[in-house]
């Protein structure tokens, strides 16, 4: 599995722009390549692992860092 990792800061956006974005960066990731996000739209807790899960991405963490959620995808 490649260590390669892309940052994606989503803060300040809402629905369903973090996931939107996540979706367009993983398309450029190799298999196995991670993507680190930021968000702090409420929505995102349940938006995030819905997306891995339907696009079939591997959720790798999900964290909270004060207002800001920080989520780590691995593309399959």
């Amino acid at each position: 599995m490649s260590q390669t990792t892309t940052d994606l800061d989503a803060t300040g956006l809402l629905c369903p722009l973090p996931v939107l974005k996540a979706r367009k960066r993983l398309l450029s990731l190799k298999a196995g390549e991670t993507l680190t996000m930021r968000a702090d739209d409420p929505a995102a807790v349940v938006d995030v692992p819905h997306f891995c899960a339907e696009a079939g991405h591997e959720l790798v963490s999900s964290d909270i860092e004060g207002p800001v959620q920080v989520y780590v995808i691995r593309k399959t």
